[in-house]
């Protein structure tokens, strides 16, 4: 059977052209992955916790005081924590560190825009 279509030299079967190509991807539409349904049906499994409230808490930093120190603490007094300027502050979730960021202002709020986000694998080590 003689065919005027490019044949593919390494199958033996006819070419396809740029624009058949392409109308063939849009009549399939875009296709999901494995991974992308799996995470699917992963979100659905879980939507019952989305409603779960949790404490969230942004620390600055640390400091160890005596009981006398605290007795003797009023207005203006500075207590010095071990943080430095400019260091990322950590975002605790139900007292688990999730992530790092630095403090921005919103309006007249304040709030924490994340840098660093610890893995997922690293959050559940933790767990344990």
């Amino acid at each position: 059977m003689e065919t005027n279509e490019p044949m593919d030299p390494g199958t033996g079967h006819e070419k396809l052209q740029p624009e058949e190509t392409a109308e063939l991807l849009e009549e399939t539409g875009p296709a999901h992955s494995g991974e992308q349904e799996q995470e699917e049906d992963l979100t659905r499994e879980l939507e019952f916790l989305f409603d779960v409230p949790l404490q969230v808490s942004v620390e600055v930093g640390r400091a160890r005081i005596l009981l006398k120190d605290l007795l003797q603490m009023g207005e203006g007094y500075v207590v010095e924590l071990d943080k430095l300027a400019g260091e990322p502050l950590d975002l605790y979730v139900n007292s688990r560190l999730i992530a790092r960021g630095e403090a921005v202002k919103v309006g007249d709020r304040f709030g924490i825009k994340l840098t660093e986000v610890v893995s997922q694998s690293d959050r559940i080590k933790r767990l344990g």
